[in-house]
C-alpha cells in the first residue's frame, strides 16, 4: 500500500478510536432558538425541502466528503452514498488525489452502482490544483459522474502534518481557472479551520459559487496528525469558530454550514444564522446505520422549525435566536450587534 493509502487508512482508523475532537466547541451551544408555544403549524406539513444548485433536496443536509484512496474506503463510500440516495440529500467524496495519482483507485470512490442518482460532491485538494493539469483534474470527476467539485483548503492540516505540502502559492489563480474550465460549480471546503469575511470575498471573486466553512469545534485534523508522527505542536484549537465563521461570511456566498454540526438541531440553529445547508461527515462515519442517523438529523430539524414557529426554511433563516457567551464575544469582537438576531 502506498503512502498516501495508509495515511488515508490512517486518518478513517484514528477518527473512530481516538479522541480527536475539539475541546472547544462549535459555538452551537451558544444559540437558542426563541420558543413559539403557540406554532399555529401541522408539523407533518412543515416543508424542509430545499434546492442545490438547481436539484431538489429533501432536506437542507449533506453527509460530508470522508473518505476514498484505499481498499476498506470502498465500503465505506457505498454506504454513505446509499444513505444520501435514500433521503435525497448530497453527498461529499474525500480528496481525490490518491486517484488522481493512481487511477486503479478510481473504485474506491466510484459510488453510481448504489446511488444512480444522488449529488455527488468531488474533492481535490487546494494545495494540489495549483500543480496538477485542468484536464487531468477533469478527468477525476468525470470518472466518478460528479456533479460540483468541491477544493479543500486545509493549510493548518498540511501545515501539522509530516509529509505536509505547505505550498499554498497560487492556489486562487488555480481555483479561477478552474471556474473557467469546469462545467460543474466549485465549493471551496475548508477542513476544520473555518473561512473569515476576507477569506470568502477572494473566494468569490475567483469565481467559488459557494462556501463550505468547516469552522473550528468538531474533528481536530491537527490532533489527527499529532497522533500520526511529530508534527508543529501547539495548533490542537486552532481555528475560527464555526458560528462565527457561518455569520462572517453568510453575507457573501451562499454557505454549508460544517465543523462539530452533530445534529438537526444544529442544522436548524446553522440555517438562522445564515447557512443554506448543513453537513456533518464524523456523525455518520461512526453510525452504525447512516440512513437512520440522516432520518434523525431530518426529524431534529423539522422538530426545531416547529418549536420556533416556521413553516418552511426561508422562515426559519429569519427565525428569532439568542446569542450568548464565547460567541457573543467573539462575534462582538468582530462589531456584529447580535442582538439583531433576537428581535428580527
Amino acid at each position: 500500500m502506498g503512502k498516501i493509502q495508509s495515511r488515508k487508512e490512517e486518518h478513517v482508523r484514528i477518527c473512530l478510536e481516538e479522541d480527536v475532537q475539539y475541546a472547544r466547541g462549535p459555538g452551537f451551544s451558544d444559540i437558542e432558538f426563541l420558543h413559539n408555544s403557540v406554532p399555529e403549524l401541522d408539523m407533518g406539513k412543515i416543508d424542509i425541502g430545499t434546492s442545490f444548485f438547481g436539484r431538489k433536496m429533501d432536506a437542507p443536509l449533506i453527509i460530508d466528503g470522508m473518505t476514498g484512496g484505499y481498499p476498506k474506503a470502498k465500503e465505506i463510500n457505498k454506504r454513505l452514498a446509499a444513505a444520501a440516495a435514500e433521503h435525497n440529500v448530497p453527498f461529499g467524496l474525500g480528496s481525490q488525489r490518491a486517484m488522481v495519482e493512481n487511477p486503479i483507485l478510481t473504485q474506491t470512490y466510484a459510488v453510481r452502482d448504489v446511488a444512480p442518482d444522488v449529488f455527488i460532491i468531488g474533492n481535490i485538494g487546494a494545495a494540489q490544483i495549483a500543480h496538477y493539469p485542468i484536464a487531468k483534474i477533469k478527468s477525476a470527476l468525470e470518472a466518478i459522474d460528479a456533479n460540483a467539485l468541491a477544493v479543500h483548503l486545509n493549510a493548518l492540516q498540511e501545515a501539522v502534518q509530516p509529509e505536509g505540502d505547505r505550498n499554498f502559492e497560487g492556489v486562487l489563480h488555480a481555483i479561477s481557472r478552474l471556474s473557467d474550465s469546469l462545467k460543474i460549480p466549485i465549493i471551496a471546503k475548508e477542513t476544520g479551520a473555518g473561512i473569515c469575511a476576507d477569506s470568502a470575498v477572494r473566494l468569490k471573486n475567483a469565481g467559488v459559487q459557494m462556501l463550505n466553512v468547516s469552522g473550528s469545534g468538531g474533528t481536530s485534523w491537527s490532533k489527527v496528525e499529532y497522533l500520526r508522527g511529530k508534527p508543529v505542536e501547539g495548533f490542537e484549537e486552532w481555528g475560527i469558530p464555526t458560528v462565527v465563521s457561518i455569520v462572517s461570511c453568510a453575507h457573501h456566498l451562499p454557505l454549508i454550514a460544517s465543523g462539530g454540526v452533530r445534529s438537526g438541531l444544529d442544522a436548524a440553529k446553522a440555517i438562522a444564522l445564515g447557512a443554506k445547508m448543513a453537513a456533518g461527515a464524523h456523525p455518520f462515519l461512526a453510525a452504525k446505520n447512516p440512513a437512520d442517523e440522516m432520518g434523525k438529523w431530518k426529524m431534529q430539524l423539522r422538530t426545531a422549525m416547529f418549536l420556533s414557529g416556521c413553516a418552511n426554511l426561508e422562515k426559519l433563516g429569519k427565525s428569532r435566536i439568542f446569542v450568548t457567551g464565547r460567541t457573543k464575544q467573539l462575534l462582538e469582537c468582530l462589531r456584529v450587534d447580535v442582538s439583531e438576531y433576537a428581535m428580527r
